[in-house]
């Protein structure tokens, strides 16, 4: 019999005969092996124990305990959600159900709506399907087989996504006991290797295919873990972050507000411009001396568009515009009929501020950065408080530089990000590197090129910090350059991508911009794009959301309330005020009839860092009784002493480092 050679990660070798499963390898190395194993990946690739090997490979065996499991459970729970829902309402059609960050769902077609009482009822079905442990078994049917199974049994869905399959690929089949589903796999080999620990969270609506026009279908999430300990762990962490909801803290803090006139964009409230503005503040201190901040214009037409490659690469994501009157008067030769378009970007405009005038090789590099307000189209069920918006405010720079200063600039960046990230206090860092996407412009030559140098700068970031984790995220860079991508973990364990760093020796090219080298000659430089809060909208939702509206003293819209117990202390309080405001905080007064537990609830749900509360004793004595944002303890100090300690306390954390 024919042997083949499998390398395990170990590096030790052994000889198997040809066409051996890797449960059946699994067995004769140990029984206590085969038993712990519930796939296989097989020269990288995840596959079911019971596949067949036919060739040499690097084999690892999986464990349910192991990371490349945890897909697996999740996609085995929408199975057995699919058949439990199908037990429990015959004549239900399941469409598609697979894995997503943290869970699962399943579209099923059915005639009656689900009402929350059956998530119960279908959890229950779930375990004990899950207690039966049926073994998943792979079959490979033809294609009129498996089209005529699901036509008698009325899945006019799965027939349609056996029509879409391939000419040439399996039609996979994967049975669970009696009931199967049509899936590309892979599975584990038992659905008792699921576990207990799912639950299974909420109803929406969907369309087929996620077409509007389509089948509206009733989708189900849950979620899946490998145990008890992580599902309450992720349970927990969800209960955090509807408390810290930006939208609900939002409204009680009163940042800000959105309305129908005006879908995906902000209306920012006094405090809230107040918070935008003390970021900005602190962004321009970090550019000054290094960036020369410059302002593009909104409107521009739309040959400039076209020119950059953005009017065919990302028009389904713009606004075009024209005069009111040329709407009026399309045929009006005397009115402007030019097409414009709202910037959905920075880059082309920064393209033709390095484009006016001639730049020496002794002008590199040249860093241009703007707080440039952007629009792009997004659709309105994608629209999330300022998670996701039609127009938004960039902290957006662009860097044209030489091939040669191309390595520093990207460290020098790198370098500016990682301590900006700290100051917000986010510490725990992951910049992967997005490569080359199949839709893209420019040469493979160039790709390589742009690619190779940010691998290279990637491994000189993660030798020199050790804060920083790296991966790949193969295909998912812009259609003009690889790029980084920064990725913060906040304080409840979520992760938010924020930071890029853009290679791009396109959009160069493509503008003609050059420079003229030591040599006389003209050269091409390499432009850099750099944003390190991204959308400065966004970034301040995810802080919201990680400090859970606790914001630091120097970033707090009202960073103090003075606050009266008796009406003798208004003029004590009016007096205070003045001087905390002289010294540079930003502070209210609270002079109502209100009793002071009230006013203390107030300000506490408003997430006022600090409460200086005084009362007629205070006022003799020119006190304060200072009260911190969720403590019910108050120190009693003089106001000078309370005006020292909060304003070192509101100093930015960069003004600090002076």
């Amino acid at each position: 019999m024919a042997e083949i050679t499998l390398t395990f990660p170990d590096g030790a070798k052994r000889a198997v005969p040809k066409g051996a499963s890797g449960i059946e390898v699994a067995k004769s190395i140990a029984p206590s092996l085969a038993k712990r194993t519930v796939a296989m990946v097989l020269d990288g690739v995840l596959m079911d124990a019971a596949d067949p090997i036919e060739h040499d490979a690097a084999i690892k065996f999986v464990a349910r305990t192991d990371p490349e499991a945890l897909e697996l459970i999740r996609h085995d729970c929408a199975h057995v959600l699919a058949e439990a829902v199908q037990d429990l309402w015959p004549g239900t059609q399941v469409t598609i159900g697979p894995v997503i960050e943290n869970g699962f769902f399943y579209d099923f077609a059915k005639a009656e709506p689900f009402h929350p009482d059956d998530l119960p009822r279908i959890e229950k079905r779930m375990r004990e399907i899950i207690a039966k442990s049926a073994p998943f078994a792979k079959e490979v049917w033809g294609r009129d087989k498996a089209k005529a199974f699901f036509e008698e049994k009325g899945e006019h869905f799965k027939v349609e996504l056996v029509d879409a399959i391939p000419a040439g690929e399996d039609v996979k089949i994967y049975k669970q006991g009696e009931w199967l589903d049509l899936c590309r796999g892979p599975h584990m080999t038992s659905t008792g290797q699921i576990g207990n620990a799912f639950k299974l969270q909420r109803f929406s609506g969907s369309y087929w295919r996620g077409d509007a026009q389509g089948p509206q279908l009733q989708r189900i999430y849950g979620t899946a873990w490998a145990s008890d300990k992580d599902l309450a762990a992720h349970l927990h962490m969800l209960e955090e972050a509807e408390k810290r909801d930006h939208r609900k803290l939002g409204r009680e803090m009163d940042l800000y507000h959105f309305q129908e006139e005006g879908p995906g964009t902000v209306f920012w409230h006094a405090k809230g411009w107040t918070l935008f503005q003390a970021l900005v503040s602190y962004m321009r201190r970090r550019l000054a001396g290094d960036y020369d901040e410059v302002n593009a214009p909104q409107v521009l037409d739309k040959s400039l568009w076209e020119t950059s490659g953005h009017w065919g690469w990302y028009q389904d994501n713009m606004f075009a515009v024209k005069s009111a009157s040329a709407f009026e008067n399309p045929r009006d030769e005397a009115r402007d009929q030019r097409v414009f378009a709202l910037k959905p970007m920075n880059c082309p405009g920064h393209v033709q501020l390095f484009k006016f005038g001639l730049k020496s090789y002794r002008d590199l590099p040249v860093r241009l950065a703007e707080f440039g307000c952007v629009h792009r189209y997004e659709a309105s069920g994608a629209l999330h408080g300022l998670m996701r918006v039609r127009a938004f405010t960039q902290d957006d720079a662009h860097v044209f530089c030489t091939e040669d200063q191309l390595e520093a600039e990207c460290l020098k960046i790198n370098d500016l990000m990682m301590s900006v990230y700290k100051d917000f206090g986010f510490q725990e860092v992951t910049v992967k590197l997005a490569t080359r996407p199949e839709k893209r412009v420019g040469t493979d030559a160039m790709w390589d090129h742009a690619e190779n140098i940010l691998r290279k700068v990637l491994a000189k970031m993660a030798a020199e910090d050790s804060r920083i984790k790296t991966g790949i995220n193969e295909g998912e860079g812009t259609f003009y350059g690889p790029k980084f991508e920064y990725t913060l973990r906040d304080a409840i364990g979520r992760e938010w991508q924020c930071g890029t760093t853009q290679v791009d020796f396109n959009l160069p090219a493509r503008f003609g911009i050059f420079f003229v080298d030591a040599d006389g000659e003209k050269k091409q430089p390499v432009m850099v794009h750099r944003a390190i809060c991204g959308s400065l909208e966004r970034f301040l939702g995810i802080l919201i959301e990680s400090t859970g509206g606790h914001l630091p003293l120097w970033l707090a819209p009202v960073q103090a309330v003075v606050a009266t117990i008796v009406s003798d202390a208004d003029q004590y309080a009016n007096e205070a005020v003045k001087a905390l405001r002289k010294a540079g905080l930003r502070v209210e007064t609270d002079l109502r009839n209100e009793k002071i537990n009230y006013k203390v609830r107030e300000h506490s749900l408003a997430k006022v860092p600090v409460l200086l509360v005084v009362g007629k004793r205070e006022a003799e004595e020119r006190k304060v009784s200072v009260r911190r944002l969720g403590s019910d303890k108050s120190t009693v100090m003089s106001l000078d002493e309370a005006i020292a300690a909060l304003k070192e306390e509101a100093t930015p954390p960069d003004l600090k480092r002076d």
